[in-house]
C-alpha cells in the first residue's frame, strides 16, 4: 500500500500524518488502544457541527490529531478531512486510554454513578465502569437492576486486578482487559444481564475565555420560558447552533450595572451545581447568557407527570444536590437570598442547579439589605424580614421551605396565609405552618 506523504523532502509532520494514517488503515481500531504514538490520536465521542469559522466540525468516530491542548478548546487536524480547527476538548477522548469506550465514565462517585444509572432513558440492565473511589488504580462496574418489591436500583460489583497482570469479578473467571471482560458478562450477566451503557449526560460546549462581552446579533430568542422580578427568560441560540437560555433585564426595575454585578458574580462561582454563566450583552435592554437546561425550573417540573412520579428517595437526592450548591456557596462567603423552587433547573437527566443570583451579595458573614429592599416573604427567615438582615442561616431557612415545595410537588408555602399574613406570624416564635 502506497503513501501520499513519501518523498526524500517530507518534513516531519508529514512523516507523522503518513505513519498514523497507515496505522489507521492497517491496524483495527481496537487495537490501537495499545499503540503509543508520538503525536496525541484522539476519537470523537459526540458529533460536532461548527458554529465558528475557527471550528474543525466532526462525526462521532471520526480520528483527530491535536496539535495543541490549551484551556478548553484545542487545535486539531481531521484524518478525514485533512482540515485543522479548534474543537471542544471535552467531545473527544485518546484512543490510547479506556475513554473511548463508551461504557467507561472514568472518575463518578458512587452517587453521582446512582443518579446516572436512574436517570431517565436508562433501562434495567444499563451498566457503567468508573475507578474505585476507595482502591486507587482498581475498577468498579455498576449495574441499574429491578428487584420484586423494591423497585429500581444500582448494584456495584468490585473489578480486581490481578498480580500478573488482568481482571475479576469473580476469581474463578479472570481477563486480560476490561474490554473482555464486559464482553463476559453482557453475554452472561450478573444481577441480571448487562443491557447496554449508561446514556452520559449530554457534554456541555464549552464557552470561549475571551467571548465575555458579546454582540447582540449573535443570539437569536427562539422560545419564551418564563418572566420574573428583573425581566424575561428565553431559550435561544448563539451563533445559530449552541442552545443556551437568555435572559433579559426589564428597563426601569433595575440599574444595568447592578445587573452586571449579578453577571460578573455568576461568572466566579463556577460548580457542578450552579447553572454557568456564559456572556452578557452590555448594551440595553442588557442580556444574560446562561447553560440551557431542557425541563425548566423545578417548580414547573414537579406539577409534569414526571414531576409528580418522582419517588421520595428521588427527591431526598435532588435536594442533596440542591444542598451541595448551597454548601459552595456559602465556602465562597456568599449569600443566595432567593431560594426556592422557582430558581433551581432541572436537567434531562434530573439534575438539579442553583440558579438567578439577582440578590446574592458577597459578605464577612452578614449582609443588610437596603430600605426597601424586595424579597420573597414566605421563604424569607423572621430576621431577615423583620430587620433586613441576611446570612447564610438566612438561606438555610429558605432551604427548609424548598423542601416542603418538593414533598408538597410544587405547593405554594404557607397555604391560605397571604404575604401579610406572613410577615405577621414572622413575630411569633409559636407559630407553625402546616405543609
Amino acid at each position: 500500500m502506497g503513501c501520499a506523504c513519501s518523498g526524500q523532502k517530507q518534513n516531519k509532520t508529514q512523516m507523522d500524518d503518513c505513519k498514523v494514517k497507515l496505522l489507521l488503515e492497517l491496524v483495527p481500531f481496537d487495537r490501537l488502544l495499545y499503540l503509543t504514538l508520538d503525536d496525541a490520536l484522539f476519537v470523537a465521542q459526540h458529533d460536532f457541527k461548527a458554529n465558528d469559522n475557527s471550528h474543525l466540525p466532526f462525526k462521532k468516530g471520526d480520528k483527530l490529531k491535536v496539535l495543541q491542548e490549551i484551556g478548553e478548546w484545542w487545535l486539531a487536524k481531521s484524518f478525514a478531512t485533512g482540515q485543522e480547527g479548534f474543537i471542544p476538548c471535552n467531545y473527544v477522548a485518546r484512543v490510547d486510554t479506556l475513554e473511548v469506550e463508551n461504557w467507561f465514565f472514568k472518575s463518578l462517585s458512587r452517587r453521582e454513578t446512582e443518579r446516572l444509572l436512574l436517570a431517565p432513558g436508562n433501562k434495567p440492565g444499563a451498566f457503567l465502569v468508573r475507578e474505585s473511589e476507595s482502591c486507587k488504580g482498581s475498577y468498579s462496574l455498576s449495574v441499574r437492576d429491578h428487584v420484586s418489591g423494591q423497585g429500581e436500583m444500582v448494584k456495584h460489583y468490585k473489578i480486581r486486578l490481578l498480580d500478573k497482570g488482568g481482571f475479576y469479578i469473580s476469581p474463578s473467571t479472570t481477563f486480560p482487559s476490561l474490554q473482555e471482560l464486559i464482553t463476559y458478562y453482557i453475554s452472561d450477566g450478573l444481577c441480571r444481564r448487562l443491557y447496554a451503557p449508561c446514556k452520559p449526560k449530554a457534554p456541555q460546549l464549552p464557552w470561549a475565555q475571551d467571548e465575555w462581552e458579546i454582540p447582540r446579533e449573535t443570539l437569536k430568542m427562539e422560545k419564551k420560558l418564563g418572566a420574573g422580578q428583573f425581566g424575561e427568560v428565553w431559550m435561544g441560540y448563539y451563533k445559530t447552533t449552541q442552545k443556551v437560555a437568555i435572559k433579559t433585564l426589564k428597563e426601569g426595575m433595575m440599574e444595568p450595572e447592578a445587573f452586571l454585578q449579578e453577571a460578573n458574580l455568576m461568572k466566579q462561582l463556577q460548580h457542578e451545581r450552579l447553572v454557568r454563566l456564559h456572556a452578557v450583552v452590555t448594551k440595553e435592554p442588557i442580556l444574560i447568557v446562561t447553560e440551557f437546561m431542557i425541563n425548566g425550573c423545578l417548580l414547573d417540573f414537579l406539577k409534569t407527570d414526571e414531576g409528580r412520579k418522582l419517588t421520595l428517595n428521588k427527591l431526598i437526592d435532588m435536594s442533596a444536590q440542591i444542598a451541595e450548591g448551597m454548601a459552595f456557596i456559602e465556602k465562597k462567603k456568599y449569600i443566595h437570598r432567593d431560594l426556592r423552587a422557582a430558581n433551581i433547573l432541572v436537567s434531562e437527566t434530573l439534575h438539579c442547579k442553583i440558579a438567578d443570583f439577582g440578590l446574592a451579595r458577597i459578605i464577612d458573614s452578614e449582609y443588610t439589605a437596603q430600605e426597601g429592599a424586595k424579597f420573597p416573604i414566605k421563604w424569607t427567615a423572621p430576621e431577615a424580614i423583620n430587620f433586613g438582615t441576611f446570612s447564610i442561616k438566612s438561606d438555610v431557612w429558605s432551604f427548609g421551605i424548598l423542601l416542603t415545595e418538593m414533598v408538597t410537588y410544587g405547593r405554594i408555602p404557607y397555604p391560605g396565609t397571604g404575604q401579610a399574613g406572613c410577615k405577621e406570624h414572622s413575630h411569633s416564635s409559636s407559630y407553625c405552618s402546616s405543609i
